[in-house]
Parts: structure tokens; sequence; C-alpha cells
């Protein structure tokens, strides 16, 4: 009876900390990763932010692994799957398309090169990540989605070729892009900001990072974490699957990303010729390798399906739909395997020279990255494998190009040095919200034509990053407290431009609609809140005004100039045709909402699961820096579909200030307690702190997993 009460009492105890009791199963995986991986553990907070802590740095690898499951498992386990090329076994017909162009472009057989690549420190951590997942996976079996279950194990050949597929083959050339539509965005949008000293009330620089992905669990959805081992802090976020922080801070400097248009790859239309292809006047016969992949049938069986692959000279060879055109593909940094040790070395520095060292390793394919740091350095770089062409444009290089001539075949890619960057600038800020480069800051420090015209178009800039730079342009020094507020600023510089011209036009105007419209527009105040009466109605005007989401500039009197870029667009082209735009769009919104006045916040819902709360912000080409970009409506009300997901905002002062949110909550699992934890907050335009030290962070735990 002693031993009962004794291990009665033992329970008590661990439940009255937090500690979760392991099961038999459980024990045994701790058992085993304690033997391998150091006595780390993971102290989950009470919104399922994992803390992990280790004693070597791949247990922190292993510990972020098993976070990474606990919070995420059903769709990280699938990414896998899709990564290894293996969907169509494990889930059908529908990826099978997916799978062959991964097979075509020998995804599977460069990660596993890429994995041998690796440091040994490296590849341990990989090890480590994936043997994190597997001890989750079998230790709590019953809270995996069974069809998911059947890609374990997972290896660190899975890791590294997963970072592969996302970064080279999603991002960069994803099959939708190389094969449909060129223009296709797989890497959604964000804003970012660092501030300077000398433009800080406290004399601190100041950090903002801030992606907008799709809020539907997949790929792209965020996991935020705090990792500590021996030459590692690191608090801040990464898309799920991935084992290394791709928005981070530590408590000497901060980076974040945002999406920019670095073209990574290159198309090459063939000119087919009997028995080949042309190629400098010369008949050049395919190489062609015979690959395979399986198809699970609707009665489980499994089809193997055999196709033959062509490269060309430029790359693997495929045929576009509708068969009048055969192109080669030429990607960027397949021979750069090393974007995951970047972000880890990026994570570990500690000052501006340990980062630019880290930067220069070239081996993240695309993405700004800007940068801010307690000594005072503030970075905009316009980051990415960019191939070296001898002329031409955005334009031309983002389609296909001859493919039959060498003059086209590029050789080499820029350096870090030959990359648009702007470091420390007088005007104490820099920026950017999916823009190009040139007004990373203003005054504009960057001048299009000292770089090649391929590396980014000069315009136009959205009103969004006109917003931006309006705000961060306001001063002269703000505070922490001014630098969250701007953040969270829901003004539409389009609507600040637009409804007084609007007004003016309508002067004199006795239709009925169009008086109700320039009242309601009249008093208000230009901002996506959830009581506005205005918004919608303006909402729907400028989508009539300025259609393909919102960027189609042929109705303004003055289009966007780089001459005059914080200015324009603006004005009335045709002023009688926008007030008959007008009275359209007082009938659409009665259409779509009901009323032309209703409150914004009625039928813009921040929606997970069955939580739905009243909605703010809107669309960023509105000039909106806090951005939501909503669904068609459904059931009477809309939801977000990207905007507003990870938001982090720093600045190094002694304390540390941190604060952030992760809109959808830590976690993707059905039925988890911290898929809807954080909505209030965000439904409130407030952010929470970020626990960073060891006893603020014991003084919020909710549970505790030993290994």
């Amino acid at each position: 009876m002693r031993s009962v009460a004794a291990g009665l009492t033992l329970a008590l105890a661990m439940l009255a900390v937090g500690t979760t009791i392991p099961s038999a199963s459980q024990a045994q995986a701790q058992s085993t990763a304690q033997n391998r991986y150091g006595s780390g553990e993971i102290l989950w907070d009470s919104f399922g932010v994992p803390h992990v802590y280790a004693k070597t740095e791949a247990g922190a690898f292993y510990g972020f692994g098993f976070a990474q499951a606990q919070n995420h498992g059903d769709i990280l386990l699938r990414m896998y799957g899709e990564s290894r090329a293996r969907a169509a076994e494990y889930w059908g017909e529908k990826f099978a398309k997916q799978d062959e162009w991964l097979i075509g472009n020998d995804v599977p057989e460069r990660g596993r090169a890429w994995y041998k690549l690796q440091t040994p420190q490296m590849r341990a951590n990989l090890d480590a990540f994936a043997a994190g997942v597997n001890a989750y996976a079998k230790a709590n079996p019953d809270k995996l989605d069974p069809q998911v279950r059947q890609v374990l194990p997972l290896t660190g050949i899975d890791i590294i070729t997963h970072a592969h597929k996302l970064m080279n083959f999603q991002y960069i050339a994803s099959d939708r892009r190389v094969l449909a539509n060129p223009d296709t965005n797989e890497a959604g949008g964000s804003n970012a900001w660092a501030v300077a000293p000398s433009r800080s009330a406290s004399g601190n620089a100041m950090l903002l990072a801030n992606p907008h992905l799709p809020w539907e669990p997949g790929p792209l959805t965020y996991m935020e974490a705090h990792i500590n081992a021996p030459g590692i802090a690191i608090y801040g976020a990464t898309q799920v699957g991935l084992p290394v922080m791709r928005f981070g801070f530590n408590n000497d400097l901060g980076f974040t990303n945002t999406v920019n248009t670095m073209l990574g790859y290159t198309s090459y239309a063939l000119t087919l010729a009997e028995g080949g292809y042309m190629f400098d006047g010369k008949t050049m016969p395919f190489k062609t390798a015979q690959k395979s992949y399986k198809v699970k049938q609707a009665d489980g069986s499994f089809k193997t399906v055999s196709f033959t692959q062509r490269y060309a000279v430029q790359g693997p060879v495929f045929d576009l739909p509708g068969g009048k055109t055969t192109v080669a593909v030429k990607v960027a940094g397949l021979d750069r395997p090393g974007v995951l040790q970047q972000y880890l070395d990026m994570g570990k520095a500690h000052d501006w020279a340990g980062f630019e060292k880290a930067l220069r390793q070239m081996q993240v394919p695309m993405f700004n990255i800007v940068y801010a740091d307690r000594g005072g350095h503030i970075l905009y770089l316009d980051n990415g494998i960019l191939p070296k062409h001898a002329d031409g444009d955005i334009k031309y290089w983002s389609r296909p190009v001859p493919g039959d001539t060498s003059r086209t075949l590029w050789t080499d890619v820029h350096s870090y040095d030959e990359m648009p960057k702007v470091l420390d600038p007088a005007s104490g800020f820099v920026q950017n919200a999916n823009d190009p480069p040139w007004l990373s800051t203003w005054p504009r420090t960057l001048d299009p034509k000292a770089y090649p015209a391929y590396v980014a178009n000069v315009g136009p800039v959205s009103q969004r990053a006109q917003m931006s730079i309006r705000m961060l342009s306001e001063g002269p020094k703000f505070s922490f407290e001014e630098f969250v507020a701007k953040k969270h600023e829901t003004r539409s510089l389009m609507a600040d431009r637009m409804i007084p011209v609007l007004v003016q036009a309508a002067q004199g105007n006795n239709d009925a609609d169009v008086r109700q419209a320039i009242d309601l527009l009249k008093a208000w105040d230009h901002r996506d809140t959830a009581d506005s009466r205005a918004a919608l109605l303006f909402e729907t005007w400028a989508a009539i005004f300025s259609p393909n989401n919102f960027t189609d500039q042929r109705n303004y009197a003055v289009k966007w100039t780089i001459d005059d870029p914080l200015q324009t667009p603006r004005g009335l082209k045709d002023p009688v045709a926008a007030i008959g735009m007008l009275k359209q769009a007082v009938a659409k919104t009665k259409e779509l909402y009901g009323a032309v006045d209703r409150p914004y916040g009625e039928v813009s819902r921040f929606r997970v699961g069955d939580v739905s709360l009243p909605g703010n912000g809107g669309f960023g080409n509105t000039g909106i820096f806090r951005t939501i970009t909503w669904e068609p409506m459904k059931n009477g009300e809309r939801k977000p579909r990207a905007g507003e997901t990870w938001v982090s905002m720093i600045e190094f002062g002694t304390p540390m200030k941190a604060m952030g949110l992760m809109s959808y909550g830590s976690s993707s699992q059905p039925h988890s307690r911290h898929r809807t934890d954080q909505l209030q907050y965000l439904s409130e335009g407030k952010l929470r702190t970020l626990w960073i030290d060891r006893k603020d962070v014991e003084a919020h735990v909710e549970e505790t997993t030993r290994f």
C-alpha cells in the first residue's frame, strides 16, 4: 500500500507543476531519447508554444521535431509524404501529377545527395529532428490521422528533401508556375520593418516580422517555438516541416523574410527536330531516364506509372499543356544544399559581422531579408540565388526564352555583393511589403539603373508599401508602443486618396444611391475596423474601379511613377464613370452584404473551427498595412484566406521587449485547445508577450515533455 500511495503522491505532484505523466510507450521513448539526445525537456506554455531546452545541438533538433509532431502532426507527415514524391502511392490519383513533376526534376535523388553533403553536425541534427517526430508518433499513435501514419518512420533525408522541395520546387519552380502560369505566386506575402536607434525613442533598434500566408493548414503553416541549446537561443517561427527558424531573434539580433520576385529558374522553349532538338544550329539528342511512381487505386491496389524523362542541355524537359510547346527547365541553386545551415547560422549569430558571414553563404534561393541588432545596425537585402544574364528584363526571363541557342543559357549566379541592399541608411529605417527593392527606405538610396533589369521590376510599388513608408517616415522618433500601434493601423491609403475626389465628382448629383454612398464615405475614417459602416462599400467600389485585386490602374488620372512614388496612382481619369461605378457598388454591396452600411465586422469574421469573432484589416492593395485577404462570402460571412499569420515585434533594449501573435493558434491538430486561443487578441488588435527568460516560461508552463 505504501508504494501505491507514494506513486499516487508523485503523480499528484507532477500534475501540480504541469508535468505530463508518461504512458509506458512514452516513458520508453523518453528513455531512448535521454540516452541519445542528452536529457532535454520541452516546456509548453499556456498558448501551446514549445520552449525546447537541450544539452546538445542535436538534442534541440530532436525536441523541435517532437514539438512539431505534437502541434502539427497531420499536416507535417502529409508534407513529408508529398516531398518524397510518393503522395499518389499514399493517397491516390489526385497527387499523381505532382509526384511526376518532382520525380522528373530528380527531387528525391537530389534530397539524398544533399543529405550526404551536409556537415556531420547538420546530418546529426536532421536525424535528430526526424527521430523526434518518430518518437512522438510512436508514443501517441491515436493522436495522428491513420492516413498519414503510413509515412512513418522519417529519416534525416526526408527533412532535407522537404526543404529542397519547398524552396526550389514550390517557391521557385512549382509545376503550377512553370507549366501553367508564370505569374503564379506560391510564396504569399509579408511585411517587414527595421528601425535604427536614431528613429527610436528609446535609442534601441526595433524589428517587425509579419508574413501573410494562408490560414488553411498546409505546407505554408507557421510553427512558433523557442529553441535553447549550447550556442543556440532563438525564438521565432518557421514553416511546419522545417527544422530551423526562418523568422527569429535572439538577445542580440533578429531577422525576418518577405516575399520577393526572384527569378530563380529559366524555362527554355525548345525547337524539336528529328532525333532531338536544335541547339546552336545542330540537332542534339535528348538524354533519357526511365522513371516510375505508384498510384493507389480506389480498391486499395497499386498501379505503377512509368514514364521516360527527357533532358536537354538546360535541364529536364516537359510538354506544356496543349502540346504545342516543349520546354527545358533550369533551376538555380540545385548545387547549393545549405539552405537549412544558413538559416541556422543566421540564428546563431550575435552581431552584424557574424550575421553577414551567414548571409554570404547565399544558400537561400529567394526572400528579402530584413535585420536589426542590439548594436544598432539595420539591413534590407534583396536576397536570392539569381542567374546572371547578358540582357533582358523580368518580363522576358519570366516567360519561356529561346532554347535553341547557347546565348540564353546562363552558367553563373549573382554574388551577395551584387544584390541590392540597404545597410544603416540615414533615414533610420528599412521596410518591405513585397514591393521591388528600390523603396526599401525613404528617401530612396537604390537606383534601378545600377542593376540589371532582370533583378526586379521598377514598379509599380503597391499602396500597402506606400502606407508602410509613410508610417515609418512619421517622426522624428517613436516609442515601442507607437511602433506596435503603427503595425495595427487599418487605414486605407486608397480611401485617403480617392474619397475626396469622389466627393468632388459627385457634387450636384441628386441620385439617391450616390448621395447615400457619398454621405457614408464622408463620415468614414477610412479604417477597416469592425464597426466601420462604409468600409464594405468602399472596398466594393475599389474592386470595380481597380480590378485584378485592386492593381489595375486604367481608371486613375495619374498612374504610378518612380519619380513620384508615394503620391501615385491618384485622381479620376473619368469622374462621371467613377460615380457610375459608385452607384454600381451600392447595388453590389447590398447584394453581397445585405445593406450598404453593414458593419464591417458583422460579415468579416476571424473564424477558426467553431470560434468566430469580429474581423478587422483588409486587402493590402487598397493601401492597408494590416493585411487580411478575405475569402468570398459563404453562409452569411467571410473569413480570412491569408494575411496576419505570425507577428513578432522586438525592441533590443535591456530588458528586451518582445510581443507577438500566431493568429490561427499554435496547433493545427483537430480538437487542440490551441487552435483558437489567440483569435481574441487578433480581433482586439493586440499582441501577447513572448516569454523568453526561463523564469517567465516556468511561470506559464502548461505541460512538460522530458527527453
